[in-house]
């Protein structure tokens, strides 16, 4: 699987708790994508939105992946 980290930007500050749910979050989307046989570019931009997300308070990883997968219409509400 990928790391998050790389997609996370200078001046953004989780814990290492919140890494760990972003980390899960980004694994069970990767594996959605995989499946689907997405490009990369979609990998990248599905990290962003969990990023986006969790910067909101979200720290449930199923919700974090579900979320970024529906918003990005990959996967269906």
């Amino acid at each position: 699987m990928g790391s998050i980290l790389q997609f996370i930007e200078p001046g953004q500050a989780f814990d290492p708790e919140s890494i760990q749910v972003l980390s899960a979050a980004y694994d069970r989307a990767l594996r959605e994508l995989h499946d689907n046989g997405q490009p990369v570019l979609v990998q990248e931009i599905v990290a962003k939105r969990i990023i986006q997300l969790a910067a909101r308070g979200e720290r449930d990883p199923e919700r974090l992946s579900e979320t970024a997968l529906v918003s990005l219409g990959i996967k269906r509400d």
